[in-house]
């Protein structure tokens, strides 16, 4: 594991990001554990994220012009992923994101901050059923620009509505890569190697086993 990934399940458990207990999910399954990156609230927090996603960006991906957040989660991460890799990494990148409705006056359209264009780069929190990453490849392809890639902040690495992982039905479906700060065996690994959280490994691996899809 790389240092960002550990400081990021550090980060989400201090801040009420990652919780464990047991959650009904949107699926209906019944989880150990529950992630929600809107925890993720304070200005030490945000600035942090901002650094784990151009962390991932900068390490996956060297031809990028803009990143791209589908409203409403991924437009402040689309913000801070730009400025961090500019403070961090040297690289001055556009961002842009979409409005819920299209504006009727103005300038009008549905996409705010930079024109899609060249190869971006889209950033959300999770990937549950997928529907606001394909609408953001559906976009950003119908404006003329190549999506380079998709950059979450944690995948489950569990099963979708069939076979696949939610992240990797996505994958097939757009034929982008999807990169993620960190999956559920990093998690497990956390857990694994850290004394106070051990009493949730055995749930965790136990979920894993039952639903996770290796490799997503």
């Amino acid at each position: 594991m790389h240092d960002y990934q550990r400081e990021f399940v550090a980060l989400a458990l201090e801040s009420g990001a990652l919780k464990f207990g047991d959650f009904t999910l949107k699926s209906g399954r019944q989880s150990p554990y529950f992630f929600n990156a809107g925890q993720l609230s304070s200005g030490r927090a945000a600035a942090a994220l901002g650094r784990f996603y151009a962390n991932v960006i900068h390490g996956h991906y060297s031809d990028y012009d803009v990143i791209f957040g589908p409203a409403y989660k991924g437009i402040p991460l689309a913000a801070l992923s730009a400025a961090a890799l500019s403070d961090q990494h040297g690289v001055d990148v556009a961002y842009a994101f979409n409005r819920k409705e299209a504006k009727t006056h103005g300038e009008g359209g549905n996409v705010v901050g930079a024109a899609l264009k060249g190869n971006v780069i889209i950033v959300d929190d999770v990937i549950t059923a997928g529907t606001a990453i394909r609408e953001s490849v559906q976009m950003i392809r119908a404006a003329g620009a190549n999506v380079a890639g998709i950059v979450i902040s944690l995948d489950r690495q569990e099963k979708g509505q069939g076979a696949l992982s939610a992240v990797q039905e996505v994958e097939q479906a757009t034929g982008v890569k999807v990169s993620a700060i960190a999956t559920l065996q990093d998690l497990v690994t956390v857990l694994g190697q850290e004394r106070a959280l051990a009493a949730h490994l055995g749930d965790v691996q136990a979920y894993q086993a039952r639903y996770s899809i290796s490799g997503s």
